[in-house]
C-alpha cells in the first residue's frame, strides 16, 4: 500500500530576531544565498522527497511570501494529490483569533486534513535552512509503528532556552520534552550538547486529529506542539525521535554531515550566507540530484565590464546572481542578489546585498547587509565607523550593519554622515 502523506508548512512566524529584515516580510520570505528565500528549502525538501500535496499556512506580513509562492511554487497536476497551496489565516476559531500556537494553526485548518484524508501528516516549520530526505523520516515512523515522530539534532547546550529539548531512550522513544528550558538535561555522556527538536513532525492522521481536538478543548493550553502536546505525550504514547544525523541526501558523499542551520538572528543569518561563498561550503547548492527550487525569473546573465586599470568590474570569492552588473566595482567575499549594480570605484567586502540595490561610485561597504531596492550614494562609507552607522542603521553587537530597505527604491543620499 502506498502511504498518502499530506505536508503542512508553518510559515506564519514574525521572525522578530531578524529585524529589520522582517520589518516588511515574514521570516520565511527573507532572501538567502542570492536567489532563494528561506521557505524554498523546506518546500524543496518536500518536492525532492516525493511529497506533492502541501499546504503553506501564512499569517504575519505575508504579502511578500504570498507573492513569492504565487510566482514560483503554485502548481497543479492531473491528480488532485498534487498541489502547493498557500493558506492565509482563516480565523476559524470561535472567537476569530489569529493562530495562538503551532497546534492551533493546524486546528484552525483541520478541515484541510480531513478533506485530504492522508495516512500521515508531515508538519514542518519554514524558519530554518536545511536539507532533509523526509522519506527517511517517514520510513522510520512506519518502522516504529509510531503515532508521532519528531526530528531531532544535537546542538550546543546554550541553545536549550531557544528550542525544545528531547530526552530519548536508546530505541528512540521520547521520555521527556522540555520547551525552551535552559535547565533541560544534556545528552547522556555529552554534557555540552542537548538533543533538540527541529520543529518537524510526522503524525499518524487519527492521532493528530484526536490530539488537536483535545488540546482545543483545554482552556489552560498554549495550543502549541512544543509547549503542550509533546510534553504531555512524552513517556506515554508511541512518540519517537528521528535522529537527523542519520539522514542522507541523494547525490552527496555517504559521510557528508546533514546540514541544518537556525538563521533566527542577524548574526546567524549572516554567517550562514557567508559560508556559501567559501571554497567548500557546508551547504552544497550544486547537487543536481537534490536541487533547491525557487521562483524562476527572466533575468539576464551577470555582467562584468571595463578591462581597464582601476576600473575593472571584479568579484572574488563571491556569489553573483542573475541580472547583476559590476561596472568597475570590486566585490570580495560577498553575496549579490538579483539585479544589483556596483559602479566604478565601489568596494564591497564581506557583504550581503539583496535584490535590485545600486551601489554608487566609490562607495565603501564592509560587513553590511543591504536590504532590497536600496540606492547607496556615491562616496558613502558603511561598516567602517560603527558609531556613525548606529545613528542611521541597525548594527548588531558583533558589528554587522543592516541597511533597511523598502518595496520601492530608497535613496540614502541625505542620510550619510
Amino acid at each position: 500500500m502506498r502511504i498518502r502523506v499530506l505536508g503542512i508548512v508553518l510559515a506564519g512566524g514574525k521572525g522578530t530576531r531578524l529585524f529589520p529584515l522582517t520589518k516588511e516580510r515574514a521570516k520565511p520570505a527573507v532572501p538567502f544565498g542570492g536567489k532563494y528565500r528561506i521557505i524554498d528549502f523546506v518546500l524543496s525538501n518536500f518536492i525532492n522527497s516525493g511529497i506533492y500535496s502541501v499546504y503553506v499556512l501564512t499569517q504575519f506580513r505575508s504579502q511578500s511570501l504570498l507573492q513569492h509562492l504565487s510566482e514560483g511554487w503554485q502548481f497543479g497536476g492531473l491528480l488532485k494529490t498534487q498541489f502547493m497551496i498557500p493558506v492565509p489565516a482563516q480565523m476559524r476559531s470561535p472567537d476569530e483569533t489569529w493562530y495562538q500556537g503551532t497546534a492551533d494553526a493546524i486546528y484552525q485548518n483541520i478541515n484541510l486534513v480531513e478533506q485530504s484524508d492522508p495516512h500521515l501528516v508531515a508538519i514542518f516549520g519554514a524558519d530554518h535552512i536545511y536539507r532533509m530526505n523526509i522519506t527517511s523520516m517517514i520510513e522510520y515512523h512506519v518502522q516504529k509503528a509510531a503515532e508521532v515522530t519528531v526530528a531531532a539534532i544535537p546542538v550546543e547546550r546554550s541553545l536549550a532556552s531557544e528550542l525544545g529539548v528531547i530526552e530519548a531512550a536508546e530505541d528512540g522513544r521520547i521520555l521527556g520534552f522540555h520547551e525552551k528550558n535552559p535547565e533541560a538535561p544534556a545528552i547522556p555522556g555529552d554534557g555540552e550538547r542537548v538533543f533538540a527538536s527541529m520543529g518537524n513532525y510526522v503524525f499518524s492522521t487519527r492521532t493528530l486529529l484526536r490530539l488537536l481536538r483535545d488540546d482545543a478543548a483545554d482552556e489552560s493550553s498554549h495550543h502549541d506542539f512544543g509547549h503542550d502536546i509533546l510534553p504531555r505525550l512524552a513517556g506515554k504514547g508511541n512518540i519517537y525521535a528521528y535522529d537527523f544525523q542519520t539522514n542522507r541526501i541523494p547525490g552527496e558523499p555517504p559521510d557528508a554531515a546533514p546540514y541544518w542551520r537556525d538563521v533566527g538572528s542577524i548574526d546567524s543569518y549572516y554567517e550562514a550566507n557567508m559560508d556559501l561563498r567559501s571554497v567548500t561550503p557546508a551547504l552544497n547548492l550544486y547537487n543536481r540530484e537534490w536541487p533547491v527550487r525557487t521562483t524562476s525569473y527572466p533575468d539576464p546573465p551577470a555582467k562584468f565590464t571595463f578591462d581597464e586599470l582601476n576600473r575593472r568590474g571584479e568579484a572574488i570569492d563571491s556569489i553573483v546572481s542573475g541580472g547583476c552588473i559590476l561596472s568597475g566595482g570590486l566585490v570580495r567575499n560577498s553575496i549579490l542578489g538579483r539585479g544589483v549594480r556596483v559602479h566604478t570605484g565601489a568596494q564591497v567586502d564581506d557583504c550581503i546585498i539583496l535584490d535590485n540595490c545600486d551601489i554608487g561610485r566609490r562607495a565603501k561597504l564592509r560587513r553590511t547587509i543591504v536590504d532590497k531596492n536600496v540606492r547607496v550614494p556615491e562616496d558613502a562609507v558603511i561598516g567602517y565607523e560603527l558609531e556613525a552607522d548606529r545613528l542611521l542603521h541597525f548594527v548588531t553587537e558583533s558589528g554587522i550593519v543592516v541597511v533597511a530597505g523598502n518595496r520601492s527604491p530608497i535613496d540614502l543620499s541625505g542620510l550619510v554622515v
